[in-house]
């Protein structure tokens, strides 16, 4: 296993022994220990976060939870600590009504919002006012352990937020590896967004898993189902009614490009396909910022549009 595969690192060898005790004990504690390793939740931040969060506002989203481990099952109060940068274009008078998009910025796994404070200046530079939230588990959010289930209510609860707060302006949604997946749910479910964007994501967390040297050890003899936390994007990304955009780097180690290439191709609307030329799974968001510029402007209408193959490697290709 190549150790830039940071967040699933911690993953296989537990995850086998578990897998074994969880047949023998239930699978409670089998499902907890697959929460707490797929999202790994917590309040880090990521190198030089801090800095390139100064200067955004804070916001707080409180909502009634209907997902959360209390054994009543009752609705509990949730908060969700986000942070907002808004483009100078969203002050303007007198906006069209394609003007001045805002995004909602979903992260991936192990770090905090402030980790993806870079990502979202990088998207406002492209011209989006941008929200990006931590999920319950991390961050300032209300303390709790995150599973696929609450993430995809969290996403919501911020999406209907964006809503209310900005009704007159396109909103898109933006989701980075694990977000990714939280951002195709949230897209299949939803009829009111102008776009969806994902980088370095994957079909399914089963696929991640077995994408690994050693990760067919964990489906034999066993079987996939005892995967609690699937993500399955591969079987949603059909029921997205916005034009999708996907993008992944070369190099991403953490998750194979061939990845999000079959989430591509098993999406069936208006779609793009963005392979960044030695782009990681970390840097691809900053080396990539020309490749989103053309795959924007075909894909969206911000700008000159560029070819329509469906694929798209570099923006010299894209101008042929």
């Amino acid at each position: 296993m190549k150790i830039r595969r940071l967040w699933l690192i911690p993953l296989l060898p537990p995850f086998l022994l578990l897998t074994l005790l969880g047949l023998l004990a239930g699978c409670g504690t089998l499902d907890e220990k697959q929460r707490g390793w797929i999202f790994q939740p917590s309040d880090r931040s990521w190198w030089g976060g801090e800095s390139a969060a100064q200067g955004m506002s804070e916001v707080w989203i409180d909502f009634m939870a209907q997902e959360h481990d209390d054994a009543a099952g009752t609705p509990q109060p949730a908060k969700l600590h986000g942070l907002w940068l808004a483009h100078p274009d969203l002050s303007r008078r007198h906006l069209k009504l394609d003007e001045a998009p805002v995004l909602l910025y979903l992260h991936g796994a192990r770090y905090n919002v402030v980790g993806s404070a870079l990502r979202a200046r990088h998207m406002q530079e492209l011209g989006f006012s941008v929200l990006a939230i931590d999920y319950r588990g991390f961050g300032k959010s209300t303390a709790a352990l995150p599973s696929e289930a609450s993430a995809y209510e969290d996403a919501r609860a911020a999406w209907d937020w964006l809503a209310r707060q900005y009704p007159d302006r396109p909103r898109y949604i933006f989701g980075h590896s694990l977000g990714g997946a939280i951002a195709i749910h949230l897209a299949a479910e939803v009829s009111d967004e102008r776009g969806t964007l994902v980088e370095g994501t994957f079909t399914s967390i089963p696929d991640v898993v077995s994408s690994y040297k050693w990760g067919w050890l964990l489906f034999w003899p066993l079987d996939r189902a005892l995967i609690t936390q699937k993500m399955e994007s591969i079987k949603r990304v059909g029921q997205i009614g916005s034009p999708l955009l996907v993008v992944h780097g070369s190099e991403d180690s953490t998750i194979a490009p061939a990845l999000g290439r079959q989430l591509f191709d098993a999406a069936t609307g208006p779609k793009r396909f963005v392979l960044v030329d030695g782009g990681t799974h970390h840097n691809t968001n900053t080396i990539g910022r020309p490749y989103y510029r053309e795959a924007l402007a075909e894909l969206f209408g911000l700008g000159a549009a560029v070819g329509t193959s469906g694929t798209l490697r570099s923006p010299r290709q894209a101008s042929r």
